[in-house]
Parts: C-alpha cells; structure tokens; sequence
C-alpha cells in the first residue's frame, strides 16, 4: 500500500508543474491555468454550438462544395422529337401550316367558335330543366358543319346530350389510346363590363395580331386548334395506329358535373381503368422567366374545398341589440382566418421545387441563388434561402402551399332588424402534401375556439363538434359549400424512366424549334414539371391513366389578359403553334411502343 502511494504521488508530479508555495493573495498559478483552461473550453464550446454550422455553411459554400451534381443534370432535357414514320404527313402539314390560306381560314375558324355564346354559370339545374343548356346547341352544329372530316372519320357521342366525345379508332388494339381534353363552355361576361373591352366580347375580332372574344383563349383557341389538327392529319391520309380519343365537357367553368363528371364514366366503361397512355388537358403554357423561354406542364393539381361558415342567432329589434350579432361573431371568425394563414414550406419532394431547379440550370439567376439551389439538395439551410428568394413571387408561394381566400359574404336584411343569419364562404386549394381532411380539421379547429368564446353550438362537415345541448346563445355550422371538394391529384411521373412525360416535352421542345419565334431570336425552349394553381376537368379522369398533363403550347407573353376578366384575348402566332404541337404529339405518340 505504501508503495502504491509512493507512485502515485510521483505520478501526480510528473504530470503536473511544480508550484511554490506563496504568502501571495493572488490564486495559485495552477489554479489560474486552470481557469483560462475552462474559459477557452467554455468559448469553444459556445462556438461549436452557435457558430459551426454557419461556419461550415460557408466553408461548403466557398471550398469545400461535395455537391458534385450540377444544375444542368437537375434538370435534364430530352431532344427534340420530330415524327420518322410519318415524316411526309409532318412536312406537308408543316408547309400548310405556313400558307397564308391557311392561317385565315383557322383564324375564321375560331372566331366563328367565340361568336357562339356558351356561358355557364354556378348553380343551373340539370341539362334538360335549364334553358341556359340550349346555347350549345348551335355551338355543335358549328363544329359538325366546320370539320366534315372529322364527323365522317371519328366515331361522336353526345353525352348527357352537349358534351362531346370523338373516337379515331386506331389499327393496333394493343397500344394505349391518347386521350385529349378540352371544355365548351365559358365564363360569362359581366354586363356592366362590356363597355369597356376594346372590342365586343362576342365579336371574334382580329385586329391583324389578337383574336379577341371570351373564349379565344380559355379554352375555345385550345377545343378549335385540336379539331384543326384532327382534320388536317385526316386530309393528308394519316391513319392512327394508337386510338385517339377527344373528351370535350360542357360546363369545367361551373363545377363540371353535367359535363366531364358524365364523360368520364363513359370513357372508363369503353376503355377500362389505367387505360390511356397519357390524357393533355387545358393549362400552363410557355413564357420568358428569368432570360429563357420555359415550359412549364403542370404534372399535378391541387386540392379543392369551399369552406361555408353559416352563423345564426336571434333575431329582434335592433335597438336592443346583443353584445354580438350573428355579422359580428362571423366578422371575428374571419379575422380568425386571416390571422391565421397556413405555413408554407418548400421541400424537396414539392413538384415545384423541381420548377425551381430548372429556372436555376437554365435561367439567368443571381450567381449566389443558383449556388443555393445546388446545395439545397442536401442542405437544409440552403433550401429556406431558396424559399425567400421564390416566395418573394407569390404565384410560386401559392403553387406549394395550402392557400385561403374569403370571397362571398352574405348576412342581414334589413337596417334596424337583426341579422339572424350570416355566412361566408372561404374558397382553399389544397396544397399537394395535404389533404381535404386535414384543411377540414384545421378549419374547424379555428372556429372551435371562437364558437367557446361566444357559447354557440359548432356543426362542423357533419359532426357535432360543440352541442347540440345548450343552452347555447346561437349556432354555427362549417360546411363543404357546393358538395364539389377534392383532394389534390396524384403526380404525373417525370422520372428518366417517364416515356409519356420525355415524349411531351420532346414535342414541345421540336415544335418551339420549328417555329417562327426560334428562328428569329434563337432562343431554345426548356421544360419544367410545374403546378397548376386553378383546377381542370383532369380531376374526373383520375382512374383513366397515371400520366396526366396540364398544358396548352401556348405563349403566356401578352399585352392583353388571358381569362375570366375584359378584353379576353389570344395572339394569333400562338393559336399557330397550338395546332401544331397537336399535329407533332398525335403522330409522336403514334410512334411511340414505349407508352
């Protein structure tokens, strides 16, 4: 034992200095050393916790960079695809498209379309009860009378007697249909507005660059240039091997029920579940961003829901009034709403995000957002500075997030009589990683609290949430307004292994090369997955094919609005490239076996 003592404390003098010993009120030196010794661990450590990541940040940013992808390969891009078998249809028709002839006659052709009024409105009762319904009726003898060949050629059906379905019945069974969509109806103009369109709203007008007329655009110009392309591949001798299928409803600007919502169970019966090899509806189109020309088809749709929030209570003279009206307690419940916006984030797996990384390999973006768009593929803090720079644009924000908007309200009826009613409806789209139960349950988590507060009773989608035993001091109920919700579309593939997504985006890009506008500025074309922020038909047709896209090749470059508001118009030149796209992905398609 005293031998181990010994070395112990010989052990304890080698590893540390000799100190002497000192009458010194000054700590012992060992002991300030020990000190300065804790005091720069301490400031270490604080470094560590609070400054490394930054630290490293920079260090990734500047030198030390592992991100060995680079912008271009995050958004690769496909040749262009130009039709090989049926290259002497594709040049003939590329020689009629460029005559003078022909560019008037389309120009007549659609114009004579927008002079049809087919407005829909929310809320007619069913084909058959509603006069409204009769509009299309001249419309369908326009198209019969227009393209002879088409109702010569393809099989037609009228379902639920004004929406359209065509069938070009293709010789190999065995290959998947292409379905192509579009709508007939449109959005109806305000009287009080009509004065101030540049020209008539129904005129059809063609001041030498615009063809002007609810409709040209959205989504006539679209209907029109694909019965364009039908009839002119028929008029060359082009004989489909694939099926082609045009699915025209009647009334997408309404709810879609009388028109699409019939077609689509007609379709499923004829050709069966997952049976198309893709379906192009209306949608996204083309435009300069960020110094390139981009693309952008929307692979997917967000949810839809219209919230109605009804508040009732006593009615009574108004000189006696409560504390609160059935207007003040549904004013408070929006304020709630507003006050309360859904968090919106940017995350990898957003189809958006992918939109982002092709603006960045392509686009003429500042040097320091290109370099956050690279390392946000791992880098957490690089995918929120990529997120303030896009979100600063709100339709980017309003693509990858959950989005409200208050736009009816209705309540009282009389001045000095109190309102035993009021209501409100809030219109959401649902962001693609939700869901139409989770915007149910925030929204009734908002009102929950306000409905304790004033000790009404709280109905919400159909449950009992507070009551219905009271005694309460009013009511209120949370609804799905028009019974028309929906949860957001599944994604369109876009993978390298997607043929149906490389073969539109081949025909975009060949189709934009052939053009006027290319060989003019020389600028190519890039496609980008996006978003579509508004709905589409597409939502009937789910269970038909798996490769679903919105997009309409069409320049979005205008000095004129496009749709739903005065002075509706579409420039003649992009009408053009619409039908040809159509031509080029109908015979692209045709040749295709990998779809």
């Amino acid at each position: 034992m005293a031998g181990s003592g010994e070395k112990s404390e010989r052990d304890a003098l080698l590893l540390e200095p000799v100190v002497e010993v000192s009458t010194s009120t000054r700590a012992p030196r060992r002991t300030r050393s020990r000190k300065l010794l804790y005091s720069c661990g301490a400031i270490y450590l604080l470094f560590h916790i609070f400054w490394a990541e930054s630290f490293l940040h920079f260090l990734h940013g500047r030198w030390l960079d592992h991100t060995t992808e680079s912008l271009e390969a995050l958004c690769p891009q496909p040749e262009g695809i130009v039709p090989v078998k049926h290259k002497d249809i594709a040049e003939d028709l590329s020689g009629l498209y460029s005559t003078q002839e022909f560019k008037q006659d389309a120009i007549k052709l659609l114009s004579g379309a927008v002079q049809i009024p087919t407005e829909v409105y929310d809320h007619m009762s069913p084909v058959g009860q509603d006069p409204r319904w009769l509009a299309f009726g001249p419309f369908h003898d326009y198209l019969a009378e227009k393209f002879p060949l088409i109702y010569s050629t393809l099989k037609v059906t009228k379902v639920n007697t004004y929406a359209l379905l065509y069938e070009w019945i293709g010789s190999d069974a065995s290959l998947k249909p292409i379905l192509l969509a579009a709508h007939q109806d449109v959005v109806p103009v305000d009287p009080l507005t009509v004065d101030k369109w540049v020209q008539p709203p129904y005129s059809g007008f063609f001041d030498g660059e615009y063809i002007w007329g609810r409709g040209a655009s959205d989504d006539k110009g679209s209907l029109i240039s694909i019965m364009i392309a039908i009839e002119s591949l028929i008029a060359k001798g082009f004989k489909p091997s694939r099926t082609v299928v045009l699915s025209f409803g009647c009334d997408e600007e309404a709810d879609g029920s009388n028109g699409a919502a019939k077609l689509a169970p007609e379709i499923l019966k004829i050709y069966g579940e997952d049976a198309f090899a893709m379906l192009v509806d209306e949608g996204n189109g083309y435009s300069e961003k960020y110094g390139a020309i981009f693309a952008v088809p929307a692979i997917a749709e967000k949810g839809y829901l219209n919230a109605k929030i009804e508040v009732r209570s006593p009615g009574g003279h108004s000189s006696t009034p409560p504390e609160h009206t059935s207007i003040g307690v549904l004013a408070s419940m929006l304020v709630q709403y507003e006050s309360h916006p859904f968090k919106t984030t940017l995350e990898r797996s957003a189809a958006t995000y992918h939109t982002i990384q092709c603006f960045g390999a392509h686009g003429d973006l500042p040097r320091d957002v290109k370099k956050s768009i690279r390392r946000s593929l791992k880098s957490d803090r690089a995918l929120r500075e990529v997120q303030d720079y896009f979100f600063k644009v709100k339709e980017f924000k309003a693509q990858v997030g959950t989005t409200q908007a208050i736009d009816v309200i209705t309540g009282g009826v009389k001045a000095n009589a109190l309102p035993e009613s009021a209501s409100a409806i809030i219109n959401h789209r649902i962001a693609l990683d939700s869901s139409l139960a989770a915007v149910e349950e925030r929204d009734t988590a908002l009102v929950k609290s306000l409905a304790i507060h004033y000790n009404f009773s709280l109905n919400a989608f159909e449950e009992d949430i507070i009551g219905p035993e009271g005694p309460f001091d009013g009511s209120i109920t949370l609804t799905d307004a028009f019974k028309m919700a929906f949860d957001p579309a599944p994604i369109t593939p876009t993978d390298p292994e997607a043929q149906a997504y490389r073969i539109l985006s081949g025909t975009i890009i060949a189709t934009h090369e052939a053009s006027d506008a290319y060989k003019t500025s020389g600028k190519p074309i890039y496609v980008a997955p996006g978003v579509s922020t508004g709905n589409t038909d597409t939502r009937f047709y789910w269970k038909l094919t798996k490769n679903i896209f919105r997009y309409n090749h069409k320049s979005y470059t205008s000095k004129w609005p496009d749709i739903h508001t005065i002075n509706e118009a579409i420039r003649a030149g992009s009408y053009f490239e619409l039908i040809k796209f159509w031509s080029n992905l109908i015979m692209n398609v045709d040749e295709s076996d990998e779809i």
